[in-house]
C-alpha cells in the first residue's frame, strides 16, 4: 500500500510531497519532492491509495452564502460582532478540531493567508475532477484533508515550535521522538530532509495520517455533518496511537 502526504502551499517552493510504502511489518519513506509543482502533487495522488493534503479543501458554507448575498446586494448582518465573524470564518470541521485537540485552532481559510493555498488546492481538485477523479471533501475517497499539528498532538509528539529555519534543534528532537514512537518507520535517506525542512516533515506526517484514514482509524463526519463536510472539507483526526497504524503481530 502507498500513501502520500502533501504539505500544500500557494507556490511550489513551499510545497512538499512525501510517499510512504507500507508492508506487513514496516513503513518506508520512498520518495520526497520539494519543491513540488502541480504535476508532482497530482502524480502522487494518482499513485497512492490515499493522499493526505495539509490544506483546506473548501470554504465555510456560511461564508460562501454571505459573500454571494453581498455580491447580489442582499446581505444582512445581525450584529457584525466577533461571534458573527467567527461563524463566517471557520468551517464546521475547524470548530471540531478546536474542541477536540486544544489548544490547536486551525487557520481560517476565509480570513487568513492560507486562502491562497486553498485556491491552488481548488485548482488541483478541478484537474482531478477533469480526469474522472472527483474529490470527496469529506475524505471518503483517495484524498483526505489532514492537519499535521493535530495528528502530532494526538500522538503525543511535539506539535508546535518546529517551523522555520531557526528551529533546527526542535525538528531534530521531533524526528528523534517520531522514530522512537514508530520504530517501524524507516525514513531512510530522507531523515535529514525532514530535519532540514518542516515542509518535508509535515508531508511525512500527512502521509502517516493518510494511512490512518485509509484504515478507518480517523474520526469522520457524523451523518448530519456529512453534507457540510462534502462542501467545506473535513479534517481527519487519528483515533489511534501511532503504533495503531501497523497491524498487530500474528
Amino acid at each position: 500500500m502507498l500513501t502520500a502526504g502533501v504539505d500544500l502551499a500557494a507556490e511550489r517552493a513551499g510545497t512538499a510531497v512525501a510517499v510512504v510504502r507500507w508492508s506487513a511489518a514496516s513503513a518506508r519513506v520512498e520518495d520526497v519532492i520539494l519543491p513540488a509543482g502541480d504535476d508532482a502533487v497530482l502524480a502522487a495522488v494518482r499513485a497512492a491509495g490515499k493522499t493526505g493534503v495539509d490544506c483546506p479543501l473548501g470554504w465555510p458554507d456560511a461564508f460562501v452564502r454571505y459573500v454571494t448575498a453581498h455580491q447580489d446586494g442582499a446581505a444582512e448582518t445581525a450584529s457584525g460582532d466577533k461571534a458573527w465573524r467567527r461563524g463566517l470564518a471557520w468551517r464546521h470541521t475547524d470548530e471540531i478540531v478546536r474542541a477536540t485537540v486544544p489548544p490547536i485552532v486551525p487557520l481560517s481559510v476565509a480570513a487568513d493567508k492560507i486562502g491562497h493555498a486553498a485556491l491552488r488546492c481548488a485548482h488541483l481538485q478541478s484537474r482531478l475532477a477533469a480526469e474522472g477523479r472527483p474529490v470527496d471533501r469529506s475524505g471518503a475517497g483517495p484524498v483526505v484533508e489532514v492537519y499535521p499539528a493535530a495528528s502530532l498532538r494526538i500522538w503525543g509528539l511535539p506539535w508546535n515550535g518546529y517551523k522555520g529555519t531557526a528551529q533546527l534543534a526542535a525538528r531534530i528532537e521531533l524526528v528523534d521522538q517520531l522514530r522512537a514512537a514508530a520504530p517501524w518507520l524507516d525514513l531512510g535517506a530522507f531523515a535529514d530532509r525532514c530535519v532540514r525542512s518542516d515542509h518535508v516533515l509535515d508531508a511525512v506526517v500527512a502521509a502517516l495520517t493518510a494511512r490512518a484514514a485509509a484504515c478507518g482509524l480517523t474520526a469522520g463526519p457524523a451523518p448530519d455533518q456529512l453534507g457540510a463536510a462534502r462542501r467545506e472539507g473535513w479534517i481527519a483526526l487519528p483515533t489511534v496511537a501511532l503504533d495503531g497504524l501497523m497491524p498487530s503481530p500474528g
